[in-house]
């Protein structure tokens, strides 16, 4: 996990887990340096915390470092828990005091138990298979050397080696789901088993190898799936479990296991049904489950620009024909140009035809996917619609015998 040569940044609370692991690697010689979070969440119990690791730290002459949190503050202004907060907090400033101590990883003193807990936490509230495999004994450089101890075995080892410690009394509360887990839920489970903390840590390891292989799994069902603009709906239907594939999919992306199961359901149905997280958007499209950040969607700008020519119409003069060019008569496009997306209710007379049709008929006539009809430009002169950008223009401003000069719109992607 670590070797001996790495210097290491221990988050002390001051709690019996944080000051087990801190005793734990300093007896094993290793080079240690102390990070104190202040969050001021309970009052003097908070400075009393950071008074006690104070004098631990200069007691055993360990480097501390300490910071203040106005949390709630924090919580408030990013609309997240208090817990939440806290996490963050926490974790950003670890990071940065790492950089800035040389230190090589960042302990922090999670414990079988925590992992238990966690495991039974994300199993209550609903998860994948990587909510059951617990706490990570590590991840990135973030080390948790105590998933193999439980906390009774900690607390045993201070009160053999006379350590004391603080307690943090929330920690004795029935207020939060984790607490409740803890002080309810695991002794009812211990009646019936008493080594339950034990086999569901074991069923956390085997889970661990297990998600290995469904990772590499996954990840290769991804790649047959799920290209650019989003996933494909005949190819995900194919794969061996189309709806795990799908929730490894969305649920990074901030989509819930319901939301997850109506967008499954969606899949045989018409084209047309949106699902939204908070920052990314679903769309059911014919063939295509279509992805689009939101962001992306409240767009005003185009993602192009035109570039206007005139010429003189000669007999000699070639109308372009690639689609991303429009070529006018200039006497008939002699009103106010505009740019601007389609609108519901907007007509135009598609090249070649003579009676008008509905912009929306015609998109749905050519098959348009939703994204595109939504991010559809249109040219306009005066009133009309001059040009369906990109795709056709309209007949009533076409070259004909009697056209003396031309006007040439070009679409530009840069």
């Amino acid at each position: 996990m670590f070797s001996l040569k790495d210097k290491v940044l221990v988050a002390l609370s001051g709690g019996a887990d944080s000051v087990a692991l801190l005793r734990i690697l300093l007896q094993m010689g290793y080079t240690c340096e102390a990070a104190h979070c202040n969050f001021h969440l309970r009052g003097e119990e908070s400075n009393r915390d950071e008074a006690f690791v104070r004098e631990f730290c200069r007691k055993f002459e360990v480097p501390l470092h300490v910071v203040h949190f106005d949390t709630e503050r924090h919580a408030s202004e990013r609309h997240i828990s208090i817990e939440m907060a806290a996490r963050e907090l926490r974790y950003l400033w670890f990071a940065e005091l790492k950089d800035a101590c040389s230190a090589q990883v960042i302990a922090v003193a999670h414990h079988q138990d925590d992992s238990v807990e966690t495991m039974l936490l994300n199993l209550i509230r609903g998860t994948g298979i990587n909510g059951l495999t617990g706490i990570r004994p590590k991840n990135g450089v973030v080390v948790r050397p105590l998933l193999c101890v439980s906390r009774e075995e900690l607390i045993t080892y201070l009160q053999r080696i006379g350590q004391t410690y603080v307690t943090d009394s929330t920690n004795l509360q029935d207020e939060f789901t984790r607490n409740k887990i803890r002080l309810k839920l695991l002794p009812l489970m211990q009646e019936i088993n008493p080594s339950v903390k034990d086999s569901l840590a074991e069923t956390s390891l085997h889970l661990q190898e297990t998600t290995l292989v469904y990772q590499n799994s996954i990840e290769e069902g991804r790649k047959r799936v799920l290209l650019p603009n989003g996933i494909h709906i005949s190819s995900l239907l194919e794969e061996p479990s189309p709806t795990a594939l799908l929730f490894e999919i969305l649920h990074p992306m901030g989509f819930n296991p319901s939301q997850i199961k109506d967008i499954f359901a969606t899949l045989s149905g018409q084209p047309g049904k949106q699902f939204t997280s908070k920052e990314w958007r679903v769309i059911k499209d014919r063939e295509w489950l279509l992805i689009q950040k939101l962001s992306a969607t409240k767009e005003n700008a185009p993602s192009f620009r035109l570039v206007r020519e005139e010429a003189e119409y000669t007999p000699h003069f070639a109308i372009p024909c690639e689609k991303h060019t429009a070529c006018f008569d200039a006497d008939k496009l002699n009103g106010e140009i505009t740019l601007r997306k389609w609108q519901k209710g907007d007509t135009f007379v598609p090249f070649g035809m003579k009676g008008k049709k509905l912009i929306s008929d015609y998109m749905t006539d050519r098959k348009f996917p939703l994204t595109e009809k939504e991010n559809q430009w249109v040219l306009c002169c005066d009133d009309r619609i001059a040009w369906l950008i990109g795709e056709r223009t309209d007949d009533r401003f076409r070259v004909d015998e009697s056209t003396r000069k031309v006007v040439i719109y070009k679409q530009i992607f840069d």
